[in-house]
């Protein structure tokens, strides 16, 4: 059996970078509590999601926050999938989430391959092309329940790349993100179940609580599992989502409804 307890963490985000990492330290702490054998943060978890701050706020690795990490993942015996942070490497700035295993290892590091960069006519116009720098790799780490892969937010909106970690023997994987009030309501729920559907696996989607000032997050933290169906969400409000989770759905699943030995790539 492949039954493990996941909690997503939809943390507050505010403009102290230390009160941030503080605050997600603590969240840990009460996943850990719940038996959590994973857990996830939003992205851009240590500061506020800005262009204006992602340079400032930066660090290379390691860093303050990411040793907070490795430590929360080392003392509480768990897998953490640390958001995203700002990540600071010679002169550029990347979008970055550090996986730590329950030894406080590093084992995987996804930098942010597409990158959010949007004009909806009249509601919301944001470019991180204008700070950051895109990733250029797919990330999927091995536990000892099988392989699981992460991506960041915008990463979600291209099929191709779900699609390969699945490929890749990925039951499950994990998108820090922040979709805002705009795109939140229309596209989110939608695109974790077509992705969880298509590719039957599990997708957790971690965001921030709903902060009215700056950049206003949707929240509504979610997972879905290998059917496409929502095992739950949370509201707009911090809190942390606690899931049991069989792995083994994604097995059953593929037998029963075989789409992935069905796929004719030479035609496409």
């Amino acid at each position: 059996m492949a039954n493990i307890k996941i909690a997503l963490i939809q943390m507050k985000v505010g403009p102290d970078k230390d009160e941030n990492i503080k605050r997600a330290a603590r969240l840990l702490d009460e996943a850990a509590k719940k038996g959590a054998d994973i857990a996830a943060l939003p992205e851009m978890f240590n500061c506020p999601y800005s262009n204006s701050c992602f340079r400032d706020y930066g660090e290379s690795y390691p860093g303050e926050t990411t040793r907070m990490l490795s430590d929360q993942a080392q003392k509480n015996g768990m897998y953490i999938i640390g958001g995203s942070i700002p990540e600071l490497d010679d002169d550029k700035v990347y979008n970055t989430s550090y996986t730590f295993d329950r030894k406080g290892r590093l084992v995987g590091k996804h930098r942010k391959v597409h990158l959010f960069d949007i004009d909806v006519k009249g509601k919301i116009t944001f470019k991180e092309s204008d700070v950051l720098t895109p990733g250029s790799e797919m990330t999927v780490f091995d536990t000892e329940w099988g392989k699981m892969g992460v991506m960041i937010c915008y990463d979600i909106r291209f099929p191709e790349f779900t699609r390969k970690m699945a490929l890749a023997d990925a039951k499950a994987v994990f998108v820090p993100a922040a979709f805002n009030m705009t795109t939140g309501p229309a596209h989110w729920e939608l695109t974790f179940r077509a992705r969880a559907l298509d590719n039957q696996i599990y997708m957790f989607g971690i965001s921030s609580a709903r902060n009215e000032k700056g950049y206003i997050a949707y929240g509504n933290s979610i997972a879905a599992n290998s059917w496409g169906q929502v095992i739950g969400r949370l509201d707009e409000k911090e809190g942390i989502l606690m899931l049991d989770v069989d792995l083994d759905d994604v097995n059953e699943v593929r037998e029963s409804l075989p789409l992935l030995k069905h796929r004719r790539p030479e035609v496409y």
